[in-house]
């Protein structure tokens, strides 16, 4: 039996401008990294987004994927957040088909998981979840038996606890490093 590569969890402040996502991403398929997940967002600082990306590989993967980032130009700072105490979060929304035979039982299920009813159709209803991903899981296999016909998932979402060094204390940054033009 093979086992799964361990899960990392990486997070980059970029620039918040076209072509970023694409260069960062191109990054990863030329090195031959697979992204597990990945989310972006707007950080709180004003022309910076935060991406969360969730790699396979272990401690050499991570130690080359955050070198070939720093590289990348729109990369303000990079952190692998793997190993501190992190609150990491995901959400989905599932359609399950439901009639009224059925629709009482999906709604204990999604009471005992704390995820919510976003919509009510005659025949369907979506269902949003948040947690980790072990929590998303669970319920959608849950889900499974009562049909499950569409599923969006956003990737997981990380943030380390407390307030960890390094962290901008104030919305404003400065770049602690000279940076080089490059062609990508």
């Amino acid at each position: 039996m093979t086992t799964a590569p361990p899960k990392r969890t990486i997070t980059a402040l970029v620039e918040d401008k076209p072509g970023v996502l694409n260069r960062v991403t191109s990054m990863f398929r030329r090195r031959g990294f697979n992204i597990a997940s990945l989310a972006v967002g707007h950080s709180e600082i004003p022309n910076l987004s935060r991406m969360t990306f969730v790699v396979e590989g272990g401690d050499a993967t991570v130690e080359q994927v955050t070198k070939h980032l720093h590289k990348l130009i729109d990369v303000i700072k990079v952190m692998d957040i793997s190993e501190g105490s992190v609150v990491s979060r995901e959400l989905a929304l599932i359609r399950v088909k439901a009639n009224v035979q059925t629709r009482s039982e999906i709604m204990q299920m999604v009471g005992i998981f704390r995820a919510n009813i976003v919509d009510v159709a005659p025949d369907s209803l979506i269902i949003e979840v948040t947690g980790d991903e072990d929590k998303v899981d669970s319920l959608q296999e849950l889900l499974r038996s009562f049909g499950v016909v569409e599923v969006m998932r956003t990737g997981t979402i990380a943030m380390g606890r407390g307030m960890s060094e390094g962290q901008p204390q104030d919305a404003s940054t400065e770049r602690s490093r000279p940076r080089m033009e490059s062609g990508l």
